[in-house]
């Protein structure tokens, strides 16, 4: 270690992101949805029930129980996410699944390489983290253009990585 860098450099945080799958129904818009669609079913099943078909209430309460349900379920994925913190010394990506279960890798960012993979037509459909023989795929629950700008500031802040905290500018 040269006589200007503190200790602490190798703890600096050269990249820092957090991946969260996209869901663009909130709170708001599923109450607004459940109970359009409950009052819809509901407003259809009374003529049935009336005319003494109300089997056809029961199924149509199933149907406003299974699109709850799917609801409720795509909720739950939407708390996954994966973590990734870059220094100097260390790569650390956490992927914390739905129920809350972490896995952790730590990769000593000199030896790591980014591998992806592009389709000409939905552009780039795979980044992963190649060390040796382990690979570890990353950003799995962004779009392909998403990836591909992820991999892009991503393989930046390797790259200064790499070079140090004395040639990345990261020393005043």
């Amino acid at each position: 270690m040269s006589p200007d860098a503190r200790p602490s450099d190798a703890e600096t945080v050269v990249f820092q992101a957090e991946i969260t799958p996209h869901r663009s129904l909130g709170r708001r818009g599923f109450l607004i949805v459940m109970l359009g669609f409950g009052g819809l079913s509901a407003f259809v099943s009374v003529p049935f029930y009336l005319l003494g078909a109300w089997p056809v209430l029961g199924f149509l309460g199933l149907d406003v129980l299974a699109l709850w349900i799917a609801f409720r379920l795509s909720f739950a994925q939407a708390r996954a996410c994966e973590q990734v913190a870059l220094t100097y010394v260390e790569l650390l990506v956490r992927k914390i699944t739905p129920r809350g279960r972490i896995a952790e890798w730590r990769f000593n960012p000199l030896w790591v390489k980014l591998e992806t993979e592009t389709d000409e037509d939905f552009g780039m459909t795979r980044l992963a983290i190649a060390q040796r023989q382990e690979r570890l795929d990353l950003a799995g629950a962004l779009s392909p253009w998403e990836r591909a700008e992820f991999a892009k500031a991503f393989g930046a802040a390797l790259a200064a990585a790499r070079a140090g905290p004395m040639r990345s500018g990261a020393i005043d």
